[in-house]
Formats: C-alpha cells, sequence, structure tokens
C-alpha cells in the first residue's frame, strides 16, 4: 500500500498564575497503519516532560506550566497508508448478548453522550431501519444534516442532548449526538480524537482544529464514521480513544491557567 507523511503538531500560550500541572493528549498513537517517524517536545521556559498511558492505552504527556507566560508544543512527522478508511456494507450489529465484553462499557452512558436521554428518538428514527453498517451510515447523515457547524454555539458543559435541541456544535458535539443514537440502539460506539489533514479533498478555509470523529462495534472489529464530514477521508491520525470529549481532553490543567493561543498543525510534509 503507498504511503504519506504527514507533519502533524501543536502550539498553547498560556499564563499561569502558579506553578500548574497538566496533562497533554497530542501525540499519535502508533498502529499499522499509522507510523510516528519523528517527534519533538519544545517548551519556553523548559519544561520536564513525563509520558504514560492512561485507561485506555493512550498516549499522554505530564508536564508543570510555570509561573507567568510559558509556550508548550509538539511536533512529528508521521506516515500513514494512502487510503480512505475501510467500509463494509454488509457488516452486521451484535445482539447484545454476543459482544464482547471489552466493548460494553461503549453502550452505556457518559459524560457527555447521553442514550438514556436520546433512545426515544433513537429508535423512532432509526428503530425501524435494517440493522447492520447502513443503519450507522444512516445516523451519521441525521446528524450532519440536523447541524449546524458554528464554532462557539457549545460549551464544556454541552451534552448531545443540548446539541440535539440547539441544532448547532462543533465536531465533538456531532460526534456525541450520533454516538447517542448508537448506544440507544445497543450499538457500540466511542469516541475517537485525532488530527484530520485535508488529503486529496478540497482544504477547509477555517484554521486547522484537532478533529473528532467515532469508531463503531460491527461484526468482529470498529468501524471509523464521521458525522462531521460524512464522508470516509484519508489521513485520520489517532491521538485517543474513550467513552467521550471528557476522556480525550487535549489539556487538562490542575488549576486554573488562561489559554492565550492554540495552533494546530496537520499537512502533507514536503521533502
Amino acid at each position: 500500500m503507498a504511503r504519506r507523511r504527514i507533519r502533524v503538531g501543536c502550539d498553547f500560550t498560556y499564563v499561569a498564575e502558579i506553578d500548574t500541572p497538566v496533562i497533554f493528549q497530542v501525540q499519535p498513537r502508533t498502529s499499522p497503519c499509522v507510523a510516528v517517524e519523528q517527534e519533538q517536545w519544545l517548551s519556553e521556559p523548559h519544561m520536564a516532560v513525563r509520558g504514560y498511558a492512561d485507561l485506555y492505552g493512550n498516549p499522554c504527556a505530564r508536564a508543570v506550566l510555570p509561573v507567568g507566560r510559558s509556550s508548550f508544543g509538539y511536533d512529528a512527522v508521521t506516515d500513514v497508508a494512502d487510503a480512505t478508511e475501510d467500509a463494509d456494507p454488509s457488516a452486521p450489529e451484535c445482539s447484545p448478548g454476543a459482544l464482547p465484553d471489552d466493548t460494553l462499557i461503549y453502550t452505556l452512558p457518559s459524560r457527555y453522550c447521553l442514550p438514556d436521554v436520546l433512545g426515544n428518538e433513537a429508535w423512532s428514527r432509526f428503530g425501524g431501519l435494517t440493522p447492520g453498517y447502513g443503519r450507522v451510515e444512516a445516523i451519521c447523515s441525521h446528524v450532519h444534516r440536523h447541524l449546524e457547524f458554528q464554532y462557539g454555539s457549545s460549551t464544556a458543559l454541552s451534552t448531545a442532548a443540548d446539541v440535539n435541541a440547539s441544532g448547532r456544535g462543533v465536531c465533538r458535539d456531532f460526534t456525541h449526538l450520533a454516538i447517542s443514537f448508537c448506544r440507544a440502539l445497543n450499538i457500540p460506539a466511542r469516541y475517537v480524537f485525532g488530527y484530520l489533514p485535508d488529503l486529496d479533498v478540497p482544504p477547509d478555509p477555517a484554521p486547522m482544529d484537532f478533529a473528532a470523529w467515532m469508531e463503531v462495534w460491527l461484526g468482529d472489529r470498529w468501524w471509523t464514521f464521521d458525522p462531521r464530514n460524512n464522508a470516509r477521508r484519508k489521513g485520520r491520525i489517532v491521538i485517543g480513544r474513550g467513552r467521550d470529549a471528557s476522556d480525550v481532553a487535549m489539556a487538562t490543567t490542575f488549576g486554573g491557567p488562561l489559554l492565550e493561543t492554540m495552533v494546530v498543525r496537520a499537512e502533507e510534509a514536503i521533502g
């Protein structure tokens, strides 16, 4: 399979009143489809960085933001498969009794995904559809049409039920709503967070940002779905997976530093 090199990374500028411990989730998860060729942490002033893997196996980095203004960044060159993610219209749903044990957590309510609250709507809209890959596609298409993408239309407290009612959100909100509908139908669905470069698609004029999509258990494996873009894409680079965005926050600070700027990079490497 052909491969492509993608440069990814991010930069944060903070102002802190006290030394503030922080956890960053910005490193790609390696897989057969994604390899990290080179990477570096960048900080001013210098900060010691210690890595660990969280409950879900996601790579995390711990540091301490010093008093005053500081910058923290990550830069890497990755090698990815030059192909869109797999699809199989014949992939079936599994009955709840036949689901693997480790998928069951992804059928339950979580901080932002509320299948119990949205269950009646899920069953009325999608319960009559043929179970399987096509039903998940129908959920993604509905969420894609129903929600208007709008920065600032949701907050850190907005749940899937909130954005379903408002009709607006950002990519994480699209994903939370689609996950909630899937879980209400007893289809395991998990939240995925990462880099999504504009490979072989028209460039998005908006500034690059982190992206969110979901993986759904059908048949005997996880499949990628993207209710925000509602299309299969090339170059997805996973940073983390979890129940919802609360499990894979790009930065978790143990204090109240001011985030002045954030820049995200995901583009084909030149040379």
